[in-house]
């Protein structure tokens, strides 16, 4: 049975892979935590796309390497709606180069399929409260991937050049937290830190939350 969350429902989720075997494992998984519902499955981008025009969940997540439409083309017309549910990739720990597009399309983060189940039970979660999530095995092979990309003595400057109080929002959302958390941590108001959160991530030029916590990451890593 599934109950209602604190918000008075489940949280609702779509899963996109196409191996069977891993959908079946990932509801039961999920489910069995008792405030998640998973209210589709899809095998492709296509029937990803539909599943959430269909079902609009809070949370979906994705394979994007499927046959037919992948999960990065349904990524990229997914996630310019608003109204988009946060989604976070499914991949093994070999990383490709999709990566880096996955975070422009807006990627909420990225999970191994081999996470221990409360982790991936605690993502969701996190998800739905507005977090960003990064297997922290996943932030390993990011960073050094994306460094090279990256003008670090740029981002250190941008880093440093924030507020301390931005700079808390920023740490904290590093770490994955939701702004109802970082609220709650700094005494702020879920309002106050979403503006600070806007704040932040227009001073470092990041798309979302996942960007800027990899900056933050990779400007921590030059410490």
């Amino acid at each position: 049975m599934v109950l209602p969350t604190g918000n008075g429902r489940a949280v609702r989720v779509v899963l996109a892979d196409d191996e069977p075997m891993l959908l079946r494992g990932l509801r039961v998984l999920l489910e069995g935590d008792g405030t998640i519902a998973v209210v589709a499955e899809a095998a492709d981008g296509a029937e990803l796309l539909t599943a959430v025009a269909e079902h609009r969940p809070d949370v979906a997540l994705v394979d994007v390497q499927m046959p037919g439409t992948d999960g990065l083309t349904a990524l990229r017309d997914m996630l310019v709606d608003p109204a988009a549910p946060a989604t976070a990739v499914l991949t093994t720990f070999d990383l490709d180069d999709y990566v880096a597009d996955a975070l422009r399309f807006g990627a909420n983060g990225f999970l191994l399929k081999d996470a221990e189940p409360e982790a991936l039970v605690r993502a969701v979660h996190d998800l739905a409260a507005g977090g960003a999530v990064l297997d922290p095995r996943i932030t390993a092979r990011l960073l050094p991937r994306l460094r090279t990309n990256s003008d670090n003595s740029r981002e250190v400057g941008l880093v440093r050049a924030l507020s301390a109080r931005e700079g808390q929002v920023l740490r904290l959302l590093a770490d994955g937290r939701s702004n109802a958390d970082i609220g709650s941590r700094l005494g702020l108001t879920e309002a106050t830190v979403k503006s600070y959160v806007s704040t932040v991530l227009t001073k470092l030029g990041a798309d979302n939350r996942v960007q800027a916590a990899l900056i933050a990451q990779r400007v921590e890593g030059e410490r």
